[in-house]
């Protein structure tokens, strides 16, 4: 199977790429998903997993998240040719506070507009134009709303809150953890999410959205991170309890899982501690 990932040089893409030894999709070399004639060359392709995205949260970056994440998403999949097979990175703040009236986030939480940013709220028009061309052009389309998918830091990349805290506590450099590190969030390792889609391109499903994430299993603290990774390594964090940082929203977060595992057949196989052992 010809893969091609959006965003493949980047955080979580070059992982992703080497797992499915796709080829690279970004403007690292030479491509954007606003360039017509770049989009087209999603038709020369079996699957596209969609990750490329503008991820700044301000008011101020509306305009270019909307461009990107949504009109982006509909270059790409509108170029695709019948049964073939897009993956979109969506997550799982499209549900904003909604999800704070759950133990486990499933997919019928509401994503009505209760103050999300402008990356959630583009990350779900382009949700809506992946359901569109995907009906319209029979693309075999599914869209995973992320929880905190975490990998290796690699070069020119910025990372995300798990990996970060891991190279924090090895450096030791001062921490500040909003509301005291009590926050909960199901962790994922990125390998695992390949293999959600990889799961997704065996299946013969042709549409399905999901929760993705470390489930309940998965699920500790912001802290129990910390925490962890200081056991690990025997360094003590440098917590600065003092700080404050703002909490996130939603307080909690936890993937419900079933729905992906009844009809992908996946589960989470990495850990929370295996998969920091991981990242050291």
């Amino acid at each position: 199977m010809k893969v091609l990932v959006t965003g493949g040089s980047g955080y979580l893409g070059i992982h992703v790429r080497r797992f499915f030894d796709a080829d690279d999709f970004s403007r690292r070399v030479g491509l954007d998903i606003l360039d017509p004639y770049d989009a087209s060359r999603a038709a020369e392709y079996d699957a596209v997993i969609h990750l490329a995205a503008h991820l700044d949260k301000s008011r101020e970056a509306a305009p270019e998240c909307f461009r990107t994440n949504a009109e982006g998403t509909a270059n790409l999949i509108a170029n695709m040719r019948e049964g073939a097979i897009f993956i979109y990175a969506s997550t799982k703040d499209v549900y904003g506070s909604h999800a704070d009236g759950y133990l486990e986030v499933p997919e019928h939480c509401s994503t009505d507009y209760c103050g999300q940013s402008p990356l959630e709220w583009s990350k779900l028009i382009g949700e809506r134009y992946v359901e569109y061309y995907a009906a319209a052009r029979g693309v075999r389309a599914c869209i995973f709303r992320l929880s905190a998918v975490y990998a290796r830091p690699s070069e020119g990349n910025e990372s995300n809150f798990v990996t970060h805290y891991v190279e924090a506590v090895k450096r030791g450099w001062p921490l500040s953890l909003p509301a005291g590190g009590q926050p909960m969030r199901d962790i994922l390792h990125v390998e695992d999410f390949a293999r959600a889609c990889r799961a997704f391109m065996d299946s013969g499903r042709a549409r399905g959205t999901y929760n993705l994430g470390g489930g309940r299993e998965g699920a500790t603290s912001l802290r129990g991170i910390v925490e962890t990774v200081g056991r690990l390594i025997q360094l003590e964090p440098v917590i600065e309890e003092t700080a404050s940082a703002p909490a996130p929203v939603p307080f909690n977060y936890v993937s419900d899982l079933s729905l992906v595992r009844d009809e992908l057949g996946w589960r989470p196989l990495i850990g929370v501690e295996d998969g920091l052992k991981s990242l050291l």
